[in-house]
């Protein structure tokens, strides 16, 4: 059994309690926390301070933090709302964003500032759908037409950079065409996982048994999903797909099987939040902190100046294809779905770590699109929340967006 010290995983523990804690004492609160858990990895780590570095059970936990993360993110997704005029315009606004992010990674390439342009513009084109999740939940608008429009355009961006991200950029050798057969197959398996689960779920016997042991130390609900989370990570990795197509589509799966969940395990929900967003999330995100490479970016200005350039070039190929939503939400709100569809960090976190194994990307392109991330994550929030508030305040102005027609 190899030797394991927990000293680093205790660091990174104490800096995930003190992050929230020390923001909900600023006048900062507002900062999503997942900003301030980055600055406290590359404070901790080897960038500034040096007192952690990634070890077995760090790099273990922020593992299991990446899938929870695209899991919940899943869990968010609800496919009976992508349809009809919604379906439309979300799709024709990735497809536009696509074609921008295509033009912009071929100029840096043309500009010499990257090697593959098509991993860049697969990186710009996401939208950080775990982060962008829970603000409009704190907005108290996630329910709504115009926050179900935003996460579908954030799924859809997300999803779809994911599975761009496997066909063409997988750590498997394989062609494209192979992977584009496993991904079918990988498809067909969670139709039929979903069918099986649905079919099992919905018999009496089961039912009772299930709805006996939620809420004791069997915690059975609980159990089944992190095995569907597990189950769908090891079957994209066994396809060479990557590992967080499968933990997104089993957060997908478990969304539609779990249709009765008010009625009999209304805190089912919470639970798989305390465990994502209590216990492993935070550890990924302040892993990435500690793996930053802060003597990479700053190393000359010409990679410091990437940064505001990969920064305007989400803003671009995310913010402006929301335009096209003018028609379902109005001028001003397609402008803050566009801010918020802008926001982007875990996907550019976990792409481009697995485009500098590959090779692709060098340290200081890592550093410089993880850095325009973070002020992503900073700034387009907070403006798209002021945007927000200033319409709801605004006399004559209607609280609710216009009805999204779904047929």
């Amino acid at each position: 059994m190899p030797i394991i010290s927990f000293t680093g995983l205790l660091i990174v523990a104490a800096v995930a309690f003190l992050a929230p804690l020390l923001l909900g004492l600023s006048p900062l609160r507002r900062l999503p926390s997942v900003v301030i858990e980055i600055l406290g990895g590359i404070i901790i780590g080897p960038s500034v301070l040096g007192w952690v570095k990634v070890d077995l059970p760090i790099s273990i936990l922020a593992l299991l933090g990446l899938a929870f993360l695209l899991f919940l993110a899943g869990l968010e997704v609800e496919l009976e709302r992508l349809k009809g005029r919604l379906l439309t315009y979300v799709a024709l606004a990735f497809l536009v964003s696509l074609g921008l992010a295509l033009l912009a990674g071929y100029g840096f390439y043309a500009a010499g500032q990257v090697v593959s342009p098509l991993l860049i513009a697969i990186i710009l084109v996401a939208t950080a759908l775990g982060i962008v999740v829970p603000i409009l939940k704190d907005a108290g608008v996630s329910d709504t037409d115009f926050g179900q429009l935003v996460i579908a355009g954030a799924m859809f961006a997300e999803f779809g950079s994911i599975i761009l991200l496997s066909l063409f950029f997988s750590r498997e050798a394989t062609s494209t065409g192979a992977k584009l057969v496993l991904l079918g197959g990988f498809v067909l398996v969670a139709i039929m996982c979903a069918f099986i689960v649905l079919r099992v779920e919905r018999s009496p016997r089961i039912a009772a048994v299930l709805v006996r042991l939620q809420d004791t130390t069997a915690q059975i609900r609980v159990r089944g999903a992190f095995a569907l989370l597990v189950a769908f990570a090891a079957l994209s990795e066994r396809l060479g797909l990557e590992t967080i197509l499968g933990a997104f589509i089993a957060g997908v799966i478990l969304r539609q099987i779990d249709g009765d969940r008010m009625l009999t395990h209304p805190h089912f929900r919470q639970k798989l939040e305390a465990i994502g967003f209590g216990v492993f999330i935070p550890v990924f995100f302040i892993t990435s902190g500690i793996q930053f490479d802060l003597k990479a970016l700053i190393a000359s200005p010409a990679t410091i100046l990437r940064v505001p350039l990969f920064l305007l070039a989400l803003l671009l190929i995310r913010g402006v294809p929301a335009l096209l939503y003018r028609q379902l939400v109005g001028n001003q709100r397609s402008i803050i779905a566009g801010l918020l569809q802008a926001t982007s960090l875990s996907f550019i976190v976990a792409a481009s770590q697995i485009g500098l194994d590959l090779g692709l990307l060098t340290k200081a392109n890592v550093a410089a699109l993880i850095a325009a991330g973070l002020l992503s994550v900073i700034i387009f929030p907070i403006i798209a929340l002021t945007l927000l508030r200033q319409q709801a305040t605004t006399p004559g102005q209607v609280s609710s967006v216009m009805t999204v027609e779904s047929s």
